[in-house]
C-alpha cells in the first residue's frame, strides 16, 4: 500500500505569546524539522508534504537538505482544515495512486518512527479505515486515514480538525497508545514544563 504523510506547520501559533512554535528548538532541533525528520524515517512508501504558511520562509529554511516537498497554504489563518485540504491536493497530485496517509502536527516532539509504522501495521492487520493515536485517554493526531475518507477531511472548515472524522467513524477505528504523544506544545507554559 502506497502511503503518503502529511506534516502540519501553517498555524500562526497564536496561543503561544508571538513566537512561531514551528521554529522553537527542542534539543537544538525546531519542531518543524524534528516532525519532517521522524514522517522521513517512517519510510512509508509514499511522499512527505509539509504545509507552510505563517512565516513561510522561515520555516522552509529549517527543512533545507530533507527529501520533503514544500506545500504553500495561502489561507492558513482560516484554521487546521485547510491545511488539511493544502496537504492532501498536494499528496494526490504528486502520487495520484495514493491509497493511504497519515496526518502529524509539528508540535509533538516525542513522536517516533516507529509510531507512524505502528499506525501503518495496525491498519493492515485490522483492516480499518482509520488508525488513530490514543493518549490522555482520547484519540488524537497522528493518524492514518484510508483514501475513502479524503472526501470527508475535504469538508471540513475552518478549525475543524481531522479529529472530527475520527471521532463520527468510531466504527472503522482502530487505536494506537502512545502516551509520549500527549506533549503536544500549544501554551508556552508547556515548554517550560519541559525544561527547555
Amino acid at each position: 500500500m502506497t502511503i503518503g504523510i502529511i506534516v502540519l506547520a501553517a498555524g500562526s501559533s497564536k496561543r503561544f505569546g508571538g513566537i512561531n512554535k514551528q521554529l522553537l528548538s527542542i534539543n537544538g532541533t525546531s519542531l518543524v524539522r524534528t516532525a519532517a525528520e521522524v514522517a522521513l524515517a517512517a519510510e512509508l512508501g509514499g511522499p512527505v508534504v509539509v504545509v507552510l504558511g505563517h512565516e513561510r520562509e522561515a520555516v522552509a529554511a529549517e527543512l533545507d537538505g530533507l527529501g520533503v516537498t514544500l506545500i504553500d497554504n495561502p489561507t492558513y489563518s482560516e484554521g487546521i482544515a485547510s491545511s488539511v485540504k493544502m496537504g492532501m491536493v498536494g499528496l494526490f497530485m504528486m502520487q495520484p495512486s495514493i491509497e493511504a496517509f497519515v496526518i502529524m502536527p509539528c508540535d509533538q516532539p516525542f513522536l517516533t518512527p516507529a509510531l507512524l509504522q505502528q499506525l501503518v501495521a495496525t491498519q493492515d492487520e485490522s483492516g480499518k479505515g482509520i488508525v488513530a493515536t490514543r493518549y490522555a485517554d482520547q484519540v488524537h493526531m497522528p493518524a492514518l486515514f484510508r483514501r475513502t475518507y479524503a472526501d470527508a477531511l475535504l469538508a471540513l472548515t475552518d478549525e475543524k480538525a481531522p479529529k472530527w472524522v475520527i471521532i463520527k467513524n468510531k466504527a472503522d477505528l482502530a487505536q494506537i497508545g502512545f502516551e509520549p504523544a500527549a506533549v503536544d506544545l500549544d501554551y508556552w507554559a508547556q515548554v517550560e514544563a519541559l525544561g527547555n
